[in-house]
């Protein structure tokens, strides 16, 4: 999938695959079957069947490529570009100053308050994959945390409670005939 780009099919793919169903069309106007079809273009009998059914409902016109899918970006390039340097500048430019962690609640209040416009948290991911972003998740450890005494019980503690491994026992790969013992 092409991120930047909104994701899906170039304008080259949508042509070349018009070309396809276009001359699928043509086979199946000579009367060849949907295995013949699926044969000759590399594709599922189901899409041979589908493009049949669809050729016969619409014409030669319904093949036709519809365009981009998805929904149309309600930002526009110029906005977009304007976003990333928003989010480049950081949340503390914003007003958050008690981490320095862009969340999606964040991003969709800058959004609403630069732009004026609404989007949903899933749509924000959305767009933020379509402007080359990615979810980073920060390591965050407690305050607390101290190493030494992690190091020590995973070295005494832990092999204590866990215990050695038994392996003379005599075992079995069956689940439905254990080994007696």
């Amino acid at each position: 999938m092409r991120y930047p780009d909104g994701g899906g099919l170039t304008a080259e793919e949508r042509s070349r695959r018009e070309l396809t169903r276009l001359a699928a069309a043509d086979m199946i106007g000579a009367g060849a079957s949907d295995r013949e079809v699926a044969g000759h273009f590399r594709v599922t009998r189901m899409s041979a069947n589908r493009w049949r059914r669809t050729l016969a409902a619409g014409g030669r016109q319904a093949l036709a490529s519809k365009g981009p899918g998805g929904a149309r970006c309600r930002l526009a390039p110029e906005q977009l570009r304007r976003l990333e340097a928003e989010l480049d500048a950081g949340p503390a430019a914003h007003g958050w100053g008690e981490d320095q962690c862009w969340t999606l609640a964040r991003i969709v209040e800058v959004i609403r308050r630069r732009f004026g416009v609404d989007y949903t948290l899933a749509g924000v991911d959305l767009l933020l994959h379509r402007i080359g972003w990615s979810v980073q998740v920060p390591t965050r450890w407690a305050a607390e945390r101290d190493e030494e005494r992690i190091t020590a019980w995973r070295e005494v503690g832990w092999p204590v409670i866990k215990g050695r491994r038994h392996t003379w026992v005599p075992g079995s790969a069956s689940r439905t005939s254990p080994a007696k013992g």
